[in-house]
């Protein structure tokens, strides 16, 4: 028996799915545009209605709305028969995702979706179907043919499905203008939602936990301080403004420097050119920041840029962000 080439394989088929979409691509006309401005007018939720493979893709688009900006629901069609419908409401828009466009469970669906008197769209690979002709709008994702070498598995279909439902929640995310701070208030959690929702001021030590001290500190002094903190550095601050800052590195050159701690004052070692942050910044930007400038601590400020606190690459991985 022949050795398949897994790697001609999962070529071909990406070559196949690839043309899939750039035909799809093509073929977008202005029923796109009209279905969008339904469902940007929509008081309801969009639900999305599908069985079999394009159940899962409802499923996923549904998501995918939902996250950015339009609120929407997932109805398993066979569940909807069995009483599901029940959640849908005449405000609400339907859309539906059927690769035949014959699926029996939905067809059995539309009567009932048409005496709620939501507004009924759809998604199916012919325009020609029942469904494609049952609905107010309706959007082909026909392909020329599925990957499967058998052409029958949903391969090349349900990736266009696919790809035109994210199409649709990027174009409706566009058009409401949904910002990165509205896509936070979907995203509370995991590493995501900490990208978009955790600030400086939330994890950077401040208060009693900020070591500090004056321009005129002996040396000695100062590591007294940061000793006591345990952050491994020390803001040098006058009148609320800040002067500098004293690190490990700049301990180790005073050493070796053979200075004597007890006599020299923290000014005259302390490294004067301090990258700060504002306490109010994503900490995401603090990570930008310390990779673009391959350090480890900055100092966080206040709207009046006076030193409130520091922030370590430590706190950051303790944060999850790293």
């Amino acid at each position: 028996m022949k050795k398949t080439s897994y790697i001609k394989s999962a070529q071909r088929t990406l070559d196949i799915e690839s043309k899939a979409l750039i035909k799809l691509s093509k073929n977008i006309g202005e029923d796109f545009s009209i279905l969008c401005d339904a469902l940007l007018s929509c008081k309801g939720k969009i639900i999305t209605l599908g069985v079999g493979k394009s159940g899962h893709i409802a499923q996923k688009v549904s998501a995918t709305l939902s996250s950015t900006g339009s609120p929407s629901y997932f109805i398993h069609a066979t569940e909807a028969l069995h009483g599901d419908m029940g959640i849908i409401s005449k405000k609400d828009n339907v859309l539906i995702f059927s690769h035949s466009g014959e699926s029996r469970e939905i067809i059995e669906l539309i009567p009932s979706l048409k005496n709620i008197g939501c507004k009924i769209f759809s998604f199916t690979g012919h325009v020609e179907s029942s469904i494609a002709k049952s609905t107010g709008i309706n959007i082909s994702t026909e392909v020329d043919k599925e990957a499967c070498p058998l052409d029958l598995a949903p391969t090349s279909s349900t990736t266009a499905a696919l790809a035109l439902g994210d199409a649709l929640a990027i174009a409706l995310l566009e058009s409401r203008k949904f910002s990165p701070e509205d896509f936070a208030k979907s995203h509370p959690g995991g590493k995501l939602g900490r990208e978009l929702t955790l600030k400086v001021k939330d994890i950077m030590h401040q208060g009693k936990n900020f070591p500090k001290v004056t321009s005129h500190t002996l040396v000695s002094k100062a590591l007294v301080e940061i000793s006591n903190k345990g952050l491994g550095i020390v803001a040098v601050i006058d009148k609320k403004k800040l002067k500098g800052v004293f690190t490990d590195g700049d301990l180790r050159r005073t050493l070796e420097s053979k200075a004597d701690i007890h006599k020299t004052k923290i000014s005259s070692v302390m490294t004067t050119e301090v990258k700060t942050i504002k306490q109010t910044f994503l900490a995401k930007k603090a990570i930008q920041i310390m990779q673009k400038n391959q350090i480890y601590v900055l100092i966080a400020l206040d709207h009046k840029k006076m030193p409130v606190g520091v922030l370590r690459m430590h706190d950051l991985m303790q944060s999850g962000l790293v």
